[in-house]
């Protein structure tokens, strides 16, 4: 995954939830232009990434081991379940993207932008090789991985702001 778009997607204020629940069932979506562009963007990008499978390495921690001390066991389970796991995350990725510039979404919609945004956090904090929580304020915006890092806490901002809103749901 590349180029970020924006050149300061680089969260300086804090704001309030993206995600309201607007009726039963029903959500409200308010995001900047630049950022349902982000979304759009990676979604699309993850999706390729998924379907074309040839960078494994940054998809560790979308399809990790699940039996590390059984080779031939891990391969049976690889053989039953990837294609499937490929197909489920593809889908929503292609449905998050279709639904990127939409202001109210349903549940299921909104499920599938939490299971979505996720994967994308997954995916950047492979690429980026972060494996705990840093404070924003550590970001530099001169550090050629500034956008990655950008888009990583963007994400995982969303995902906080979905999980709250489908947790609190009346």
């Amino acid at each position: 995954m590349g180029n970020y778009g924006t050149r300061r997607l680089i969260m300086s204020q804090p704001r309030q939830s993206p995600i309201v629940c607007c009726d039963e069932g029903l959500y409200e979506v308010t995001l900047l232009d630049a950022e349902r562009a982000l979304i759009a963007k990676l979604m699309a990008e993850l999706a390729e990434l998924v379907e074309d499978d040839s960078q494994a390495d940054m998809l560790t921690r979308l399809f990790p081991t699940a039996l590390p001390n059984d080779p031939e066991a891990e391969a049976e389970f690889q053989d039953m379940v990837r294609r499937e796991l490929i197909a489920t995350r593809i889908e929503r990725f292609k449905n998050t993207t279709n639904t990127a510039q939409e202001g109210v979404l349903n549940r299921e919609q909104l499920e599938d932008w939490m299971g979505a945004v996720n994967d994308v956090r997954l995916v950047l904090g492979t690429q980026l090789d972060i494996s705990q929580q840093e404070d924003i304020e550590e970001l530099d915006a001169d550090d050629p991985n500034a956008m990655a890092q950008s888009a990583y806490w963007f994400f995982g901002w969303l995902l906080e702001h979905i999980v709250a809103t489908l947790a609190n749901e009346p």
